[in-house]
């Protein structure tokens, strides 16, 4: 089958090969034919090492198939479902999962690194495994998981629209609704208008924020963002000036979209004292922000890290497919670019250059 590999961390380009088989399957795991992935920023973090994640790997997290294999003890997937790939799959017996925080279980990164893939002839040169995206790999026709890295989703949910609530939408959506309970009327501030940042915007105007101003230096990105629900653009330089001209001196709540320490201080600047920043970006491990104890006790600003939408996946994910139904959100309107996995490379670049909100890459 046909597959993306990235060989080693830091490559630009990923080797698309079509010898490539999904291996691993037996008891307690699932055989996934995708039709459809979604490129999300983090697959470049991974590439690059700010996420970790072993090379060679097969990027691509935001997933949909059908399922055409259930190996042994697997009793609640059928041949046929339509599942969307969770690349933190709660483990279901631990702490957070016992108190309803399975979106904090960390077990399955004991299996980062695990072999998802088999490429090349035999074991001579040019061949060897890899692993998927933190358990997954979506960027390949098959992919082999454990039965606790799926949601089902209902078959009326294409495919397209199926993969994007696999990761970004699920994590802006969910932080406003989850994580900051933004209230109606409220004045929010999201920085960063890429997929993630654009799912806050969406998630603020469902919860009825009042004024939701969009920041990103890149003009197109952030008057993009008006379509979504964002009353107003502003580039970073003019999001001091606008916050102070606010009822308290600031936002009610900041979304950090962007991964980065800079931002998480201008977001914190920004909210007004008692108000909120919420970071949803993924950002490196040795990226510090600072902050002095004298601002944090006298500002009273919460600060909100939210990880994969601040609640279980399957409870995040039945929210989004609701909205989208009602028509409150609008999914098939975030994707800007379709590509074929052969031209998976073309999807890199369009993200990287800020010209795609989502690329959507389908097995061709």
């Amino acid at each position: 089958m046909r597959a993306a590999i990235l060989h080693k961390t830091g490559q630009e380009t990923l080797d698309v090969r079509d010898d490539v088989e999904a291996v691993g399957f037996g008891p307690g795991k699932v055989r996934v034919r995708l039709r459809a992935a979604s490129l999300c920023h983090s697959d470049l973090s991974a590439m690059n090492g700010v996420l970790p994640q072993p090379a060679p790997f097969v990027p691509g997290h935001e997933g949909a198939g059908d399922v055409v294999e259930v190996g042994e003890g697997v009793t609640d997937l059928a041949v046929g479902d339509r599942v969307v790939l969770c690349w933190m799959a709660p483990c279901g017996r631990c702490a957070h999962c016992g108190n309803g925080r399975s979106h904090l279980c960390v077990a399955s990164l004991r299996r980062l690194g695990a072999p998802n893939f088999r490429f090349g002839p035999g074991s001579g040169a040019g061949s060897g495994e890899a692993s998927g995206f933190y358990g997954t790999g979506a960027f390949a026709e098959e992919v082999v998981v454990e039965r606790d890295a799926l949601v089902p989703v209902p078959a009326d949910l294409p495919y397209e629209l199926a993969a994007l609530i696999g990761c970004g939408v699920t994590t802006g959506i969910g932080a406003a609704v989850h994580t900051a309970r933004v209230e109606p009327g409220a004045s929010v501030a999201v920085i960063g208008a890429g997929g993630v940042g654009v799912a806050a915007v969406q998630g603020a105007r469902v919860c009825g924020a009042g004024r939701i101003a969009v920041v990103d230096p890149v003009v197109s990105r952030r008057e993009r963002a008006l379509a979504f629900g964002a009353t107003e653009a502003l580039a970073p330089e003019d999001l001091k000036t606008v916050a102070r001209s606010l009822p308290g001196g600031g936002f009610d709540y900041v979304f950090e979209a962007v991964g980065r320490s800079a931002t998480v201080r201008a977001g914190y600047g920004a909210a007004r004292r008692g108000g909120a920043v919420v970071v949803i970006g993924a950002g490196a491990q040795d990226d510090l922000a600072s902050f002095s104890m004298g601002e944090l006790f006298f500002n009273e600003k919460r600060l909100l890290p939210s990880l994969y939408g601040g609640a279980p996946l399957v409870r995040t994910v039945a929210l989004v497919v609701e909205l989208w139904r009602a028509g409150r959100i609008d999914l098939a309107g975030m994707i800007t670019h379709r590509v074929e996995l052969a031209e998976v490379n073309r999807a890199l670049a369009q993200m990287r250059s800020g010209e795609a909100l989502r690329t959507v890459v389908t097995p061709g």
